[in-house]
């Protein structure tokens, strides 16, 4: 496998030219199983497998789990920041160096639990925009673009898949990329 094909095991986002509800519907799905599946993913697994990486110079298991809680977190405040505010600019931040940060190095099991409130959460929210509420936007200063809620969504069901993706990847490889 090449580099790009380990950082991007399902590839990069492609926005739909027409998002419908049936697609919102299956990305809202997506948001909602992740939880469980790196769960289940990773229930079983020790210490040391934790720290596997899911590419050379690649974050470990556990780094990919406090990511996806931190991100996640973050995406549901622009969202609500989105629905209350007329196109709010929304903060970015330096995952890298959130990923070198101590608490990354604790136990997955609070980050687990982090998901799967946020995920409820978040899904509860989707589950009832309206129509207007799905064309509300956000901006992002570091991209320099505005994004659409609906457009949003799509963006996180393909980062929670992109994850756990990676998850399966050094999981499937045991941090081994020889």
């Amino acid at each position: 496998m090449t580099l790009e094909q380990l950082k991007y095991p399902i590839g990069t986002f492609q926005n739909p030219t027409e998002i419908t509800s049936e697609k919102i519907k299956t990305w809202t799905k997506d948001i909602a199983e992740l939880p469980a599946k790196i769960t289940n993913l990773t229930s079983s697994l020790s210490e040391e497998e934790l720290s596997w990486q899911y590419r050379p110079k690649g974050w470990t298991i556990k780094q990919v789990i406090h990511h996806l809680a931190d991100s996640h977190m973050n995406s549901i405040i622009r969202f609500k920041i989105a629905l209350t505010e007329e196109d709010p600019a929304i903060r970015g931040y330096d995952e890298t160096a959130w990923a070198e940060l101590d608490d990354y190095s604790c136990d997955i099991h609070q980050s687990l639990i982090l998901l799967e409130g946020i995920h409820y959460r978040w899904v509860k929210l989707i589950e009832n925009f309206s129509e207007d509420e799905l064309q509300k936007t956000f901006y992002h200063p570091e991209r320099n673009q505005k994004y659409t809620l609906k457009t949003a969504i799509g963006m996180y069901a393909w980062h929670s898949n992109h994850h756990l993706a990676h998850i399966e990847q050094a999981i499937k490889f045991q941090g081994k990329f020889e």
